[in-house]
């Protein structure tokens, strides 16, 4: 199995994840270009994939979403609520599946979650392929107990920490901006992040990406630093490898 965030953060987000017969590309909010590109820096030419997921309709994750399915002849798996939320109604080959009802492709057993976020049917998506189990929840206002339930068993977890809550009160943001990311459906702040490594984590990954940075209220060592801190209060567990993955170059690729 391999992983690789391709890059993730306020401006866009797209993970590559892989096993021997299987490519996916998980959102595509940076640019067809882009993406391209990054998939060579890691060895992963995107003539190669076989589907690209859609986890919800906002900008930073579907900029290239036609782009690539056009040039790619790639199915699209999305909701029908997320699909029928696109700015645009491109005449894709669409694939449709319903949060909390599991679907493979490939040899990829993909199960999609609902997590509370400002969107038409945001979900979070946990993949299961050769022994191994990859969860990948960004985009949340907060840790249900339905996506905990989703995360238990991850060798490979991809979890947002958004936002320092002190930079986001004396960022620039417009005051209800600052309330929506804030919100219960808006994005997961470092504490919050921290606290579920703390408290709910059930501490078997081998493998943590801190994920969906942003680029205005956040800083990738506040981050890291929570999440460090939260993981050495745990005890019995050993730590996972930590990662943040950044905005401007994809993670290094995880092989598991």
């Amino acid at each position: 199995m391999r992983i690789c965030v391709l890059g993730s953060g306020s401006s866009g987000n797209a993970t590559f994840l892989a096993t021997e017969r299987t490519r996916l590309l998980i959102d595509a909010g940076l640019s067809g270009r882009e993406i391209r590109r990054r998939l060579e820096l890691v060895g992963e030419p995107a003539e190669k994939l076989d589907a690209l997921l859609v986890s919800h309709e906002h900008t930073d994750h579907i900029t290239s979403v036609r782009k690539l399915a056009s040039d790619h002849a790639l199915p699209v798996y999305i909701s029908e609520p997320t699909r029928d939320a696109l700015p645009w109604k491109a005449e894709l080959r669409y694939e449709h599946f319903s949060a909390g009802s599991g679907f493979t492709i490939g040899d990829v057993e993909v199960t999609p979650f609902t997590v509370p976020h400002d969107a038409a049917d945001t979900v979070g998506f946990t993949f299961q392929m050769e022994g191994v189990k990859v969860g990948l929840v960004t985009d949340l206002g907060y840790v249900t107990e339905l996506v905990k339930h989703h995360l238990r068993g991850c060798q490979v977890l991809v979890l947002e920490s958004n936002h320092d809550p002190e930079l986001l009160k004396i960022s620039p943001y417009p005051w209800h901006v600052k309330q929506r990311v804030l919100g219960r459906h808006g994005h997961l702040s470092n504490l919050a992040a921290s606290e579920f490594l703390r408290t709910d984590y059930d501490g078997g990954a081998e493998v943590l990406i801190l994920a969906h940075l942003s680029q205005m209220n956040n800083l990738p060592e506040l981050a890291e630093m929570s999440a460090q801190e939260a993981l050495g209060a745990r005890n019995g567990s050993a730590a996972p490898k930590l990662m943040v993955a950044r905005q401007t170059e994809p993670t290094p690729v995880i092989r598991l």
